[in-house]
């Protein structure tokens, strides 16, 4: 891989994975259009993925700060209600983890057929969120943190947008959109680690290929390009959440599902 390709991945990485247009598929088609293959190294996507978190802790590190001086207090507040939340939606995307990571993985390589498809629901979720009107919450409950949760675990499918899905379903729910885009991407940070972590002890194990083909430079590359361009999606993201502008984004998903649908088929 040369570093202008891990530069691409790392770049696409970074802004999909904030932006509800759906990483994996932006990188399923950049792999099928470039013959970039990235995502298939088990090295690069970790430092990839580790990138995106660290921009999800530099971007939030007030919201960050805030929960651990909470939890140091030792006693229930809102940050320790904040905290189980977190992990109430984590509980759909480990069930997922442990039990259907490998059929999860068999879908992955099942082309962009399924890609298209699934950017097509991306795209009827933003739209169907952007013109409900439900009654505003001031928090968000346990039980809507674990139906978020249940959003997330479906958005390991390939092409439906893990942000798209948590926050369009949030919004749905009436929960706050100053707060919606923050625990979106906060809670996404746990399952972002632990399958790094997993994906680690694979290459320690020697169970999967390892990245003799990536260089330093192109691994240095991809993590800087990622880092960047997630700070600037995740910034970018919680504004337009704020302001309710994900139509924008869903006639987008709309538009690039149709096209890889059709280009699939040719």
């Amino acid at each position: 891989m040369s570093w202008w390709e891990a530069f691409i991945l790392g770049m696409i990485q970074g802004l999909t994975e904030y932006l509800p247009v759906s990483s994996s598929g932006h990188l399923a088609i950049g792999s099928a259009l470039f013959g970039i293959q990235g995502e298939d190294n088990l090295t690069f996507t970790i430092v990839v993925h580790v990138a995106t978190v660290l921009s999800t802790l530099f971007i939030l590190y007030k919201e960050v700060d805030w929960i651990f001086r909470g939890l140091f207090k030792f006693q229930i507040n809102d940050e320790t209600k904040y905290v189980i939340n977190i992990l109430i939606s984590m509980i759909p995307i480990g069930i997922v983890g442990l039990f259907f990571k490998d059929k999860v993985e068999e879908i992955f390589g099942s082309g962009l057929f399924i890609v298209g498809l699934m950017l097509l629901v991306t795209a009827a979720l933003l739209a169907f969120s952007y013109y409900a009107k439900p009654r505003t919450k001031e928090h968000i409950s346990m039980k809507d943190a674990f139906i978020i949760g249940l959003a997330q675990a479906c958005a390991v499918m390939p092409g439906l947008s893990r942000s798209g899905s948590t926050i369009a379903t949030g919004l749905l729910l009436g929960d706050k959109k100053e707060k919606l885009a923050q625990f979106s991407f906060l809670m996404v940070i746990p399952p972002i680690l632990g399958e790094a972590l997993l994906d680690g002890m694979k290459i320690v194990k020697g169970a999967s290929e390892t990245s003799a083909d990536v260089s330093l430079m192109a691994l240095i590359v991809g993590f800087l390009s990622a880092f960047v361009f997630g700070c600037l999606a995740c910034k970018w993201m919680i504004d337009i959440v704020k302001k309710g502008k994900l139509i924008y984004f869903a006639i987008y998903c709309a538009l690039v599902g149709l096209a890889t649908l059709l280009f699939s088929l040719i």
